[in-house]
């Protein structure tokens, strides 16, 4: 028992779900990395293909099993009425609304498309972005019938 005496223990428990809004803020999260990686692709001339598994039944057997495929990713950004790369940031299928009126960030040239994905990034995962998160999540649960 003396070799525990150095530590300082604590009853903390790991907790066993996450909260629905972290869970969304770590879903854009994630979908922010893959337009900055896809972005880092096209600029070096590459191709970006995250993997996905999808699950198949065999017609022979019936037997269903996991195969792995290349995901798409479309680009969140395009070139604008005045020239500049314009960026618009999608929870699933909606375009998020990150000011009032405002649906797009005006980035300017391709070099400053990355910095300005992980600049997003931050502020999503710093909690900036949750009242529009929330609002897209709703929409789109209401899509859905409920």
């Amino acid at each position: 028992m003396t070799a525990l005496t150095g530590l300082k223990l604590t009853a903390a428990q790991k907790p066993t779900q996450m909260s629905p809004v972290q869970q969304r803020r770590n879903k854009l999260a994630k979908r922010l990395w893959e337009q900055a990686e896809l972005a880092k692709a096209q600029q070096t001339g590459g191709t970006f293909a995250p993997k996905k598994f999808r699950s198949i039944t065999d017609a022979n057997t019936g037997e269903r099993k996991q195969v792995e495929m290349s995901k798409r990713v479309k680009a969140w950004w395009f070139v604008g009425d005045n020239g500049k790369l314009v960026l618009s940031v999608r929870y699933g299928t909606k375009v998020l609304e990150l000011a009032k009126g405002k649906w797009a960030v005006e980035v300017g040239s391709e070099k400053d498309l990355v910095p300005t994905l992980e600049l997003l990034k931050g502020a999503v995962l710093g909690g900036e972005l949750d009242a529009q998160i929330e609002a897209a999540s709703n929409k789109l649960r209401e899509g859905f019938g409920g």
